[in-house]
């Protein structure tokens, strides 16, 4: 028995480095370039590891039994009737039950946090029309432009709209997504923490010209986002 025990702990082991490798070393997200999408990245390796170690305990399972108890060529004899195990049973449904209520709950906690204006936050405007964006800052000028430019290390508060379809105004590093829809208005919070360039895309299907519906964001240092905002007034 005890042999059994360390073999199925051994293929355990074995089968949960070798998919916690795959987890680490495969490139599966976009690199972080916000404190949102770091919150997000997050509920994704709590997620993860929990698969890992779930994955790892029942395919150790099924490859112990598979190579302990496989049945001999031309053995038609039936097995043993064998009654359920109902501590074992309680245990399955009552440990998913507390990891899904885990995950649900770090879950909430990220999006409150992610929901949250700070008082400072710059103010942007989003506008997906078929097929371009168009950035307008209300606090700062009377300006609007089809580049949008952000200050690193500043919240942005972005109010979104749709002329004629359902936009979904998307930035992969910054990791928060969302519908840009006629007549409603949406909001969510990007914090960048890098400087750089990065895509804006329409992540909605919205026509034949999706896929060009393209933008180019930068961010900056705030001297030169305060410089770029002069020249956009100029």
């Amino acid at each position: 028995m005890r042999k059994g025990i360390v073999q199925l702990v051994a293929i355990g082991v074995v089968i949960g480095v070798i998919t916690a490798l795959v987890a680490v070393l495969f490139q599966w997200l976009p690199a972080s370039a916000s404190e949102e999408f770091d919150r997000i990245q997050a509920i994704y390796w709590f997620a993860t590891w929990m698969s890992v170690v779930i994955f790892s305990i029942v395919a150790a399972v099924v490859v112990y039994s598979v190579w302990k108890w496989r049945v001999p060529p031309d053995d038609d004899a039936e097995g043993p009737p064998i009654h359920g195990h109902t501590g074992l049973e309680i245990a399955w449904t009552a440990v998913p039950a507390i990891l899904v209520i885990a995950l649900g709950i770090v879950s909430a906690v990220v999006m409150s946090e992610n929901g949250q204006a700070r008082d400072d936050a710059l103010q942007v405007r989003a506008t997906g029309q078929q097929f371009a964006w168009k950035f307008e800052y209300p606090e700062l000028g009377e300006f609007s432009t089809g580049e949008l430019v952000l200050p690193v290390d500043q919240q942005a508060r972005f109010t979104m709209e749709a002329v004629d379809v359902i936009h979904s105004f998307w930035v992969p590093n910054f990791g928060q997504k969302m519908d840009a829809v006629p007549g409603i208005e949406t909001t969510i919070n990007v914090t960048p923490t890098e400087t750089g360039e990065f895509a804006v895309v329409c992540a909605e299907l919205c026509g034949l010209g999706h896929a060009t519906m393209r933008a180019k964001a930068r961010v900056v240092t705030q001297a030169e986002f305060d410089a770029w905002i002069e020249e956009q007034d100029a």
